[in-house]
């Protein structure tokens, strides 16, 4: 399955904080010796220590990320688009307009709106976590190439 992975995806999400962070890292986490990853949002935000915790949970360090915007990125020289928010997914539409990028758009939700107890507002960020881990392993295989 490695020979149907692109040599170079990028996450977009709106603020560069939460779903895209979580599916670089995700994506990383499996296939990082075989494909380049990186991330952004339309609008860097502020990091959100949630997201810290359900990846921990999950034997993920996110490292030193720092939000990014598409105007941050070093490199756009990408094989695969993939946008987890409207916002993000018209930049993205924009931005390989001129370019062979191919672009995917998957809805995902923001669960920093969950309002509630800690514990549920943890438990909606786990839900978009295993959600894009199940997204990532249905569209590139499960073969991990450097986790688990």
């Amino acid at each position: 399955m490695a020979g149907d992975l692109p040599s170079a995806v990028l996450f977009a999400c709106t603020q560069n904080v939460i779903r895209s962070v979580m599916a670089a890292a995700i994506m990383k986490h499996f296939y990082g010796q075989r494909v380049y990853v990186a991330s952004c949002g339309v609008r860097p935000g502020l990091a959100d220590p949630f997201v810290t915790t359900v990846m921990d949970e999950m034997g993920i360090s996110l490292g030193k990320h720092r939000p990014q915007g598409f105007e941050d990125l070093e490199d756009s020289s990408f094989d695969l688009v993939i946008s987890l928010s409207p916002e993000a997914h018209h930049r993205a539409l924009e931005l390989t307009r001129t370019m062979a990028i191919d672009t995917e758009y998957w809805p995902t939700l923001d669960p920093s709106i969950t309002a509630g107890s800690r514990e549920q507002i943890l438990d909606s960020y786990r839900e978009v976590r295993d959600q894009l881990t199940r997204r990532i392993k249905q569209r590139f295989g499960s073969f991990a190439a450097g986790g688990v």
